[in-house]
This record gives C-alpha cells, structure tokens and sequence, in this order.
C-alpha cells in the first residue's frame, strides 16, 4: 500500500510539470492549466464548492503545490511508514493514511466554516501532509520512545514522541503565519493517529479481560502443584508479566523489534 501511495503521489507531480507547455502550446495564459487543475482536484474552503465536488475530500491529498512540498512528505511517509508496518503491521496502513487525511480536510473544512476567518479569507487545501503525519503520530502513540534518525543527520537521534511534539506545536504556532489550512489540517491528521492507537488498544485489552474473567470463572489458573492460585497470586502473576512485556516494548523503544531474542518474541506473541 506505501508503495502505490508513493508511486501515485510522484506520478502526478511529474504530470503537473507538463502543465506549462500545455499553456504554451494552446496560448493560454500562464498558469491557466495548474489553476483549474487545482479547482478540480483541490479541497476548498468553500463549503459549497466542496459540496459541488466531494471527490476533492480524496484527491487532494495527491496533489502537491511544489518540489519541496512533495520531497518533504514522500521522506516522511518513507522513514514514518517503514516504522508503521514494523510496529503496527500493513493491513492498518491504509485505514490510517487515509482516515487521517479524510480527518484533516473534514478539520480544516470545520474551522474556515465556523470561525470568522472563512469569511474573510478563502483557500485551497492539497498535500498528502495530514495523512503522513496520522501515520507518523499513530507509531509515535505506539512506541513513543522509540529513537530515530532526524532524516538524514545520521549523527542525531531523537525520540518519535518528541519529534511528534515538535511538529505539532510547529504547525500549532504557524497557523497565523502562512498556509493556515495546511496546519490546521495537519492537526486534524495527527488527532487521527493518536485516536486510532488509543481505540485500538482498548479494543485488544477488553478480550483480555473477557477470557480472564471467563478464565477465573470457568477454569481458575493453578499454580505448578496443580492447585488453584488465590486473588493474590494470582494479581501477582498478572503484574508480573505485565511488567515482563513492559520490558520488551521497553527494548524495541531503544533497539527494535529485531534485536529481540526467540523467548521475548514467543513471550510477546502468547501475551498478546
């Protein structure tokens, strides 16, 4: 799925420098091509016009305004989505790329229809930003102390968490500045990715506590003699294991999920 996203994204970035000569080779004026391309394809802030164009909640998150922007985001959906399907696996990819990017139009369509400013000031949303960065919070949210290369300073590490953070109080603060609704809509992509790890969580632990309750119930864990274990023991294996995995999540934070021996995987696996 990151491959075609990546091979779609450049694709139509290599079709967008055709433009000009198309305007040159009818005598149109300059920049008639790109701009009505952006019409179709790009999110407005006008709520009728999105009405009028439903598809552009989708399209426009393939569509790039220049070399930077698009260079940007394709690194970024490179190193973030290789730590996705690590940690979080391929099949979730897609849900979160695009639900992200879904989440960060409907946002920036929310502010500059409710707040003033859309009254004052009309804008067109493009980029694939919200959905790289939902990507990039949800395995933040997932293993935020996991330590990363700054892009290509091979020299510095940071932690994701505050990679995370620092991205988000970026677009925080840039709101004002320029490209207003390309901030706000990155928020709304990163509310995504951290919405998602926390459901997600809450939905592995409750058949835990299904199975355990049914387990202590139905067939009460005994200890190696074969007799039942109390409240006690039993709430202290629990914490003990817990505190086991807390220790291997805690090694792929500073090593990865390959450095982990045979037993922590099988340990890991039979927990889950």
């Amino acid at each position: 799925m990151m491959s075609v996203i990546f091979i779609i994204n450049v694709a139509i970035w290599l079709l967008m420098l055709l433009f000009p000569l198309v305007d040159y080779l009818f005598a149109l004026p300059v920049g008639t091509s790109v701009n009505g391309w952006y019409n179709l394809f790009a999110l407005s802030s006008d709520w009728s016009i999105m009405l009028h164009r439903p598809w552009t909640l989708f399209t426009s998150m393939f569509i790039h305004g220049s070399f930077w922007h698009i260079l940007f985001n394709m690194v970024t959906l490179y190193f973030s989505g290789i730590m996705f399907y690590r940690f979080l696996g391929s099949r979730r990819f897609g849900w979160v790329y695009f639900l992200g990017g879904l989440l960060g139009g409907l946002l920036y369509l929310f502010v500059y229809n409710i707040f003033p400013v859309g009254q004052v000031h009309t804008s067109r949303l493009m980029g694939a930003s919200a959905a790289v960065l939902a990507v990039l919070v949800a395995v933040t949210a997932y293993v935020p102390n996991q330590e990363v290369y700054l892009w290509f300073v091979r020299a510095f590490t940071i932690k994701l968490k505050w990679l995370a953070i620092a991205l988000v109080i970026i677009d925080l603060l840039s709101i004002p500045a320029s490209n207003a609704g390309g901030h706000i809509a990155h928020l709304g992509g990163a509310l995504f990715g951290w919405l998602f790890v926390v459901a997600m969580r809450r939905l592995q632990n409750k058949p835990k506590q299904r199975q355990n309750s049914g387990t202590r119930r139905n067939q009460a864990p005994r200890n190696r003699n074969g007799r039942p274990l109390s409240d006690d023991e039993y709430n202290r294996r629990r914490a003990e294991e817990q505190r086991r995995v807390d220790e291997i999540l805690d090694k792929i934070s500073r090593s990865g999920y390959n450095n982990l021996t045979k037993e922590e995987k099988e340990f890991l696996f039979r927990f889950k």
